[in-house]
């Protein structure tokens, strides 16, 4: 029997003498100052679970099942959201489960998606109701000119009324009048492991764009959905919207708030950076690892334009998430990555989550290095002719918390003369451990 091959991270001592040692430019800190307008944290139970009463819920028989879909990502207030959800149906007489909408998240597994609910905080302890995961689906009918099948997931097929909750955000790998949200949820959360390849499959030929809004329909028009909540974060990913979108409503009300969320979308604050420096990437982040409208860069092989700005020489990815449970959907994004990360891969899982959404490229593995100072200066190295006084880089903590970064000192210089940036440390040597690793702590984590 044949050995099995391994990947190897390279090593410094490789890379420094490959790259001669190259110098290293200078750091200091930014802010970017948003205006925002978040709901209390002490508000946000009660306005969920007030907000179940603009929903038609109505048509539910008294004291009837509620299956209430929850997905994979990282959304803020997540488990205070859902018990409030939980506790307004509860309060109105209904008997409300969850069930896991994330269609091939956890490994495709029973146990694997409810781990990963338990991870984000929503067990049965933390939200009042029970927990049914299963990766059972029924088809509950077909689209009228493709005959494409529509599939929910079994037990939220029995029940008397389904309800999603999600975030209403741009999607990683198309624009339409719907992208992330209640739609995608139906459609692929819903579906389970089935739904989500079969929609994915025929994306490659038919958009997503398209396809979402009228299998959405199909779904609402079989199955008893009485409406979803919706919700939209701010700059800062703090709760900003939570609203009871009823189905006589659904797709125009999802496609306003998706316009609300774009315009609240954090971003990068500079059009062109020679490095990006990515402390964590994951599915509790972005759906591709990391969000493919902020690195400006589209890997998953659909016949999508890539976003104009912004444009980005090299990516260096360090970590993944706990949360991703070794999904490193999207790592295909970067061009090198920390040895951590690659040792926290599970390539079985990743590639069931790119099988399943046709986007293959997303789990190619970069080269691995064996610490940040090899990052670095592979990157650097790689960019063309500048000093380390002229070029331009940027270490962020993840795509989703952009308030805080560390950039070097022409972005610094630019950041004085915008009225929307604040520079709240100078420029100081790029610092490292004994091992190679960066010492400044990630950004998000810097207090002031």
């Amino acid at each position: 029997m044949s050995q099995q091959p391994t990947i190897s991270p390279v090593s410094e001592e490789t890379i420094i003498k490959a790259c001669h040692d190259r110098p290293l430019p200078e750091i200091g800190m930014i802010r970017q100052k948003w205006q925002t307008d978040s709901i209390p944290q002490t508000a946000i139970e009660d306005r969920a679970a007030a907000e179940v009463g603009n929903l038609a819920v109505d048509k539910i028989p008294a004291g009837g099942e509620v299956a209430v879909g929850v997905g994979s990502r990282g959304i803020a207030n997540l488990p205070v959201i859902v018990r409030g959800v939980i506790r307004g149906l509860s309060e109105r007489g209904f008997d409300p489960f969850i069930f896991p909408a994330m269609g091939s998240h956890g490994g495709a597994t029973a146990e694997g998606q409810a781990a990963k609910l338990d991870a984000l905080g929503i067990n049965k302890e933390n939200v009042g109701c029970p927990i049914r995961s299963t990766m059972q689906t029924v088809e509950v009918g077909q689209t009228s000119e493709r005959n494409i099948p529509a599939v929910a997931d079994a037990n939220a097929a029995e029940a008397d009324a389904i309800i999603p909750i999600n975030r209403i955000k741009a999607h990683t790998d198309f624009q339409g009048k719907v992208e992330s949200g209640l739609s995608k949820m139906l459609v692929i959360g819903m579906g389970k492991q089935r739904g989500a390849k079969i929609a994915h499959e025929w994306s490659v030929d038919w958009s997503l764009r398209d396809m979402l809004p009228e299998i959405s329909s199909l779904l609402r028009e079989k199955l008893p959905v009485v409406g979803g909540i919706a919700l939209v974060e701010d700059q800062n990913d703090e709760t900003t919207i939570i609203e009871g979108v009823p189905t006589s409503n659904f797709l125009t009300r999802e496609a306003e708030l998706l316009e609300t969320a774009y315009e609240l979308m954090p971003t990068l604050p500079f059009d062109n950076l020679d490095v990006l420096i990515i402390d964590q990437l994951g599915k509790d982040i972005s759906g591709s690892g990391m969000d493919t409208n902020v690195i400006g860069r589209l890997v998953f092989g659909f016949d999508e334009p890539e976003p104009d700005t912004p444009e980005i020489k090299r990516i260096y990815a360090r970590s993944l998430t706990e949360p991703s449970h070794g999904n490193a959907c999207g790592v295909g994004s970067a061009d090198l990555i920390h040895q951590d990360l690659l040792a926290d891969m599970d390539v079985s899982k990743s590639l069931i989550n790119t099988i399943t959404a046709s986007t293959l490229p997303g789990t190619r593995v970069p080269a691995p290095v064996e610490t940040d100072r090899a990052g670095l200066t592979a990157s650097l190295s790689t960019i063309g002719v500048a000093g380390p006084e002229d070029v331009r880089v940027a270490r962020i903590t993840d795509t989703m918390r952009l308030e805080r970064m560390y950039v070097s000192t022409p972005l610094l210089k630019e950041a004085r003369a915008d009225p929307n940036l604040e520079v709240l440390n100078r420029a100081t040597p790029v610092a490292f451990d004994d091992d190679g690793n960066l010492v400044n702590p990630s950004p998000v984590s810097t207090t002031h």
